[in-house]
C-alpha cells in the first residue's frame, strides 16, 4: 500500500508529521491509499485513537481526504504539494512567459515614495498603540473604493490580497466547509482553500465572469462561500461586465447567508470598469491590492466588507503580526497621490500586447482568451505535449494543470515581457505545438 515507506511515530503529531513530509517529499503521492487506522494503530503500537486524531490533522490541512468505507488518500491536490510546483523551469536561451509577473518598465520607481513614508515616519513615528491604518492610505484607499461604486464599509490593510482572502475564509468557515472557485482559477487560492481543509467546488466562467448557472449550482450544493475576481482574472483574463454583475446579484439574492469575496488585484492596469458584487448578501469581503500597478515587493492591500467580517479579520490580525507596516501603506499612498502611474497608460500597454497575440493566434485558426490584464489563456488537446513542444521551440509557458479543476486543459501564456516583434513567433509557436482543435469555452 506503502511502497517501502514507513509511517512512524507515537503521537497523533508525530505520526501525522511523518505522513506530511512524506507527502512533500513525493515518497507519498497523490491518491495514494493510506493504511486503515487500526490497522497502522497496531503496527506502531498505540491507540487507534491516537492514528484517528493524525488522520484528522491531516484532513484539516488538506494533506488527505476520507471517502468512508473506501478509507483515507493522499488528496490529489495536497497542501504540501502546492500548484507552483507544476511549473516549467526555463534553461538558458528560452523565453519566460509563464510567471506571471508585471512588465518591471511599468511599475513606478519607488525612491521618492520610501522616501517621503520614511519623513512622515520621522515626524510621526508608529509606535505600539497608534492604530493599523495610515490615515492617508485610509482617506486615498476610501476615495478610490467609493469612486467605483463599492459599498461603505470599515477598512483594514492586509498583507497582500491572498492574505485577505485567508483571513476571511479563516473567519467564517470551518474545516470541512465548501467553497466555490473559478475554474480554471488562481491557483495560490486553490492550493489556499485546500490547506484550510475547505472543499472546493468549481464555477466555470467566460470573458464576462463566473457563469451564473454554475454559481448557482454551487451555492446549491451547499457552498457557504464564493470567491470572484472582478477584472484581469488569473489565469483566462475575463473580467466581471455590468450585465454578468446584474445576474450574479440575482443568484446571490437566493442565498443571501453567502459570503462573497472580491478579489480585485487588476486595479490600475484595466481598462474595464469595476462593478462589484459587494453588498449582495449580509457578509462580503472587496480585497484591492497593489502588486500588479505598483510592484509585488509592496505587500499591501486594501480590505473593506460588513461590519462583522472585518472587524474579525481586524481582531485576529492584531493577535498575529499586529499590523501592516505603516511604512508600506504610506508608501503606496504617496504613489497614489502622487499619480506614479498613468493607468490608463499601462492598462493600454497590455491590452495591446494581449490583443496582438490574440489576433495573431487567430489568424492561425488558435482560439485564445484575454479580455483584461496580462495573461492569455489558450485551450490546447495536450497540455502536456502542448508545454513540451513550445519549450522545444524557445517558449516557456504556464501549464493549465496549475489553475484547473475540471476546465478542459489550456495554457497561460503571460505577455508581459512579449516586444512587438515577439509576437509573430510566439503565435506561430504555438499554433505549431497544438495543432488544430475546435472552438470551445475554458470554462
Amino acid at each position: 500500500m506503502l511502497g517501502d515507506y514507513r509511517i512512524t511515530g507515537r503521537r497523533a503529531s508525530e505520526i501525522a508529521g511523518s505522513i506530511e513530509r512524506a507527502v512533500g517529499a513525493g515518497d507519498l503521492e497523490p491518491g495514494q491509499l493510506l493504511p486503515p487506522m487500526r490497522e497502522l494503530a497496531h503496527g506502531l503500537g498505540v491507540n487507534p485513537n491516537t492514528v484517528a486524531a493524525a488522520y484528522r490533522t491531516l484532513r484539516e490541512r488538506g494533506v488527505i481526504e476520507t471517502a468512508g468505507r473506501r478509507g483515507s488518500r493522499v488528496r490529489p491536490r495536497p497542501a504540501s504539494t502546492p500548484r507552483n510546483a507544476i511549473r516549467v523551469d526555463a534553461p538558458p536561451g528560452v523565453r519566460n512567459l509563464g510567471e506571471g509577473n508585471p512588465d518591471a518598465a511599468l511599475l513606478p520607481p519607488l525612491d521618492e515614495a520610501l522616501a517621503a513614508a520614511a519623513r512622515r515616519h520621522a515626524e510621526r513615528p508608529t509606535l505600539y498603540g497608534s492604530g493599523p491604518l495610515d490615515p492617508e492610505f485610509a482617506r486615498l484607499a476610501r476615495a478610490s473604493l467609493d469612486a467605483d461604486g463599492v459599498p461603505a464599509g470599515p477598512l483594514g490593510a492586509t498583507a497582500g490580497a491572498l492574505d485577505a482572502i485567508e483571513r476571511v475564509l479563516s473567519a467564517h468557515l470551518k474545516a470541512g466547509d465548501t467553497v466555490a472557485v473559478e475554474d480554471p482559477g488562481w491557483g495560490s487560492l486553490l492550493d489556499l482553500v485546500t490547506a484550510l481543509g475547505l472543499k472546493a467546488l468549481p464555477v466555470g466562467l467566460d470573458d464576462d465572469g463566473p457563469l451564473p448557472a454554475d454559481a448557482e449550482r454551487a451555492l446549491a450544493a451547499g457552498a457557504r462561500a464564493i470567491v470572484v475576481t472582478d477584472r484581469a482574472q488569473n489565469p483566462t483574463g475575463a473580467a466581471l461586465s455590468a450585465e454578468r454583475a446584474a445576474e450574479l446579484r440575482a443568484v446571490l439574492g437566493r442565498f443571501p447567508h453567502t459570503l462573497v469575496i472580491e478579489d480585485d488585484h487588476g486595479y490600475a492596469i484595466v481598462e474595464q470598469p469595476l462593478h462589484p458584487l459587494a453588498g449582495a448578501t449580509a457578509s462580503w469581503a472587496f480585497v484591492r491590492s497593489a502588486a500588479k500597478a505598483y510592484g509585488p515587493d509592496l505587500r499591501v492591500a486594501v480590505l473593506t466588507g460588513d461590519q462583522v467580517t472585518v472587524d474579525r479579520v481586524q481582531g485576529r490580525f492584531g493577535l498575529g503580526p499586529g499590523w501592516v507596516s505603516t511604512l508600506l501603506q504610506g508608501v503606496v499612498a504617496h504613489l497614489w497621490a502622487s499619480d506614479a502611474i498613468d493607468p490608463r497608460a499601462v492598462a493600454r500597454s497590455y491590452g495591446q500586447r494581449r490583443e496582438a497575440l490574440i489576433g495573431a493566434l487567430a489568424r492561425r485558426g488558435v482560439t485564445a482568451y484575454g479580455r483584461s490584464g496580462m495573461n492569455v489563456w489558450v485551450p490546447v488537446p495536450d497540455e502536456t505535449g502542448a508545454v513540451a513542444r513550445l519549450l522545444h521551440a524557445g517558449w516557456a509557458v504556464a501549464p493549465g494543470a496549475r489553475f484547473r479543476m475540471s476546465a478542459p486543459p489550456g495554457v497561460r501564456i503571460t505577455v508581459s515581457g512579449l516586444t512587438p516583434g515577439d509576437v509573430e513567433p510566439i503565435a506561430a509557436a504555438v499554433a505549431a505545438a497544438i495543432g488544430p482543435m475546435p472552438t470551445r469555452s475554458y470554462g
